[in-house]
């Protein structure tokens, strides 16, 4: 292993105690961990807060086998130790998709899924980066290969996920439509780029959208909801549609018309990211270096950061994260 002076033995990591709430997450001294073949050992400056690590610390999320059982799944900071080919990479500022860790001074990443930070762009920011990016652009962008001239149905609009695929929709010439719990939250979703938002509270967010399309529908609908949105999701489609499910927040399991399926060449596919394997993650970190990452470089994406809270105060933060107001991400600092 290259790069692995003065690395302390231990690390302040957040653990989870007895699942339930916030105040489950609690600071521990952990063993630095040690990066294996093509890892890279990462000294965190920030740490991103996703909806999988709520659920983890809820006991409804456990990590996948071999992954850290601290939370967290991205980071930023600076390569400070590598095994085997990934040496060449110590002294990098990056950020990294991981599958648990993050909540710690010290992460273990793969070489594969770290992207690197330029100078001048905040580590921060950065941190906050990795998921949600990961996440829209290989279930928008590849799996519902929605293209220039498209229009999407993205709801959660002032969610992580929902800025960010906004942020790259502006990017790619994609109309998006977003739904939103209140008036304020479809205001901060215009103002961050969104061509429509819908207060699903007030409104029925199918016949907004088909009166938003002219009775057209919209290309792709991506989905963290599910349960009886599913079938309502489907009324939204135009004909050759694509319905991408990445969570079921609302429930697992949609009833739904299977000869409206067939006749309208509807396509109803899914996936979820953490349990994938290296190879594939990796692969989408190549495809973002080469069609995003100079978005990133020019300063023209850039992540909506809601809020930044010392990683002491995991719990703070996932208290704001539960009471639903926050806009874009909670990033813990180190």
């Amino acid at each position: 292993m290259a790069g692995d002076r003065a690395i302390p033995g231990e690390m302040m990591a957040i653990g989870i105690g007895t699942p339930g709430g916030p105040e489950a997450l609690a600071p521990q001294w952990r063993p630095v961990p040690v990066p294996g073949p093509d890892e890279v050992l990462i000294k965190v400056a920030a740490a991103g807060i996703n909806r999988p690590d709520v659920m983890q610390r809820q006991g409804k999320y456990p990590p996948p086998p071999g992954a850290s059982d601290i939370p967290g799944l991205e980071v930023s900071g600076v390569i400070v130790a590598a095994g085997g080919s990934a040496e060449l990479l110590v002294g990098q500022r990056v950020c990294a998709l991981v599958a648990g860790g993050g909540y710690a001074e010290y992460a273990v990443a793969p070489a594969g899924q770290c992207l690197p930070v330029p100078d001048d762009y905040d580590l921060v920011e950065a941190a906050a980066l990795p998921e949600t990016l990961f996440t829209v652009w290989s279930n928008l962008f590849e799996r519902a290969y929605v293209v220039e001239g498209d229009t999407v149905l993205v709801h959660g609009g002032t969610s992580g996920i929902g800025t960010m695929a906004i942020s790259l929709c502006k990017l790619f010439d994609i109309a998006i439509i977003v739904t939103c719990g209140s008036d304020e939250k479809c205001e901060q979703a215009k103002a961050w780029g969104a061509d429509h938002a819908i207060n699903y509270r007030k409104q029925d967010y199918v016949e907004e959208v088909r009166r938003i399309t002219g009775g057209q529908g919209v290309q792709a609908v991506l989905d963290m909801v599910g349960g009886d949105y599913v079938p309502r999701n489907i009324q939204c489609l135009a004909e050759d549609g694509r319905h991408v499910s990445i969570a079921v927040m609302g429930g697992a399991n949609a009833e739904v018309f299977i000869p409206t399926i067939m006749s309208r060449r509807l396509t109803l596919t899914g996936s979820t990211l953490r349990p994938r394997s290296v190879a594939f993650k990796s692969l989408v970190a190549d495809e973002l270096m080469r069609v995003v990452w100079t978005f990133v470089e020019q300063g023209k994406l850039r992540p909506a950061v809601d809020s930044r809270f010392p990683l002491a105060d995991a719990a703070k933060a996932h208290a704001r994260m539960d009471a639903g107001d926050h806009f874009g991400k909670i990033v813990l600092t180190v």
